[in-house]
C-alpha cells in the first residue's frame, strides 16, 4: 500500500514521523535508488526504500511498554553528548520501540514505549489529553505555595489548564506535592514551580491516563496489557 514516508518509517519504529521528516531532509532516506524529498510517497511490497543505505525493517507485530525510567537518563533515541538513553533499558524486549512523550534525564517514573507510530502520534497530540500525575519534592516551600502553584501560568506562550495540587506532606521549607496536569510543555512542572518561588528537588511520575506506575522498580519494563491499549486509544 502507498503511503507518506514519513508515516512508514514511523510505522516500522525507524523513528517518530518528526525526526523521520529530519531524516528525509537530511537525505538518508532512498526508493528506488533515488534520494527522497518530502511529501514522498513509497509502496514497502514494491518500492525499494532504504534509511541510511539500510532496507526499511519488516513490519512487526505492535509492542507497548511500560517503563519506571531513573533518574540520569535521556529519552531521545541519540545523544550527542553520548549520556544513558532509557532506550537501552528496554532493549531485551526483542524489537526497536521509541519514547511516546519524553522525560527529563533529571526526572523519573513511567515513560511508554512502542513500535507502533499511529498509536504514539495519537496519544502526544494536544487534542488527546492525557492527564499526567507526578510526585514533586520541592524545597523554599512556604504557607500557602500550593495555593499559588495551582493557579494557570503561560509557558512558552500557551495558557496551560489549572493543574490539580495536593500537598501530601510538609516540613520547614520542604514538601512533597501531588501534581496533575493536561499538557506536557519542556519540563512544565519544574517551571510551575520556579514560578511558586519553589526548586524541584526529584520529580516521580506516577500515572498517566489509566496507567499507574505502581510497583515497578526502578528500570525495569512490562508489556501493557490488552485492555490497557485499548483505554489508552
Amino acid at each position: 500500500m502507498v503511503q507518506r514516508l514519513q508515516k512508514l518509517l514511523s510505522e516500522r519504529a525507524v523513528a517518530s514521523r518528526r525526526k523521520a521528516e529530519e531524516m528525509i531532509r537530511q537525505g538518508r532516506v532512498s526508493v528506488n535508488g533515488l534520494t527522497a524529498q518530502i511529501g514522498m510517497s513509497a509502496d514497502p511490497q514494491t518500492d525499494e526504500i532504504l534509511v541510511d543505505g539500510q532496507p526499511l525493517p519488516s513490519e512487526e507485530a505492535p509492542v507497548y511498554i511500560l517503563l519506571n525510567k531513573p533518574r540520569g537518563y535521556v529519552t531521545t533515541l541519540s545523544d550527542e553528548k553520548g549520556r544513558q538513553n532509557a532506550a537501552q533499558l528496554v532493549a531485551d524486549c526483542g524489537t526497536r520501540v521509541y519514547p511516546v512523550g519524553r522525560l527529563d534525564m533529571d526526572s523519573e517514573g513511567l515513560l511508554l514505549f512502542t513500535n507502533d507510530g499511529d498509536f504514539a502520534n495519537a496519544l502526544m497530540h494536544p487534542s488527546h489529553e492525557v492527564k499526567k500525575t507526578y510526585h514533586v519534592w520541592v524545597q523554599g516551600y512556604y504557607t500557602g505555595a500550593e495555593v499559588r502553584l495551582s493557579k494557570p501560568i503561560t509557558l512558552d506562550g500557551y495558557a496551560i489548564r489549572p493543574p490539580h495540587i495536593e500537598r501530601l506532606w510538609e516540613k520547614g521549607n520542604r514538601a512533597k506535592f501531588c501534581v496533575t496536569i493536561h499538557e506536557g510543555r519542556n519540563r512544565q512542572i519544574r517551571r510551575m514551580c520556579e514560578a511558586a518561588g519553589m526548586q524541584v528537588t526529584r520529580l516521580l511520575r506516577i500515572r498517566e491516563g489509566n496507567l499507574s506506575l505502581g510497583e515497578l522498580p526502578s528500570g525495569a519494563w512490562r508489556y501493557l496489557t490488552p485492555e490497557e491499549v485499548q483505554k489508552l486509544r
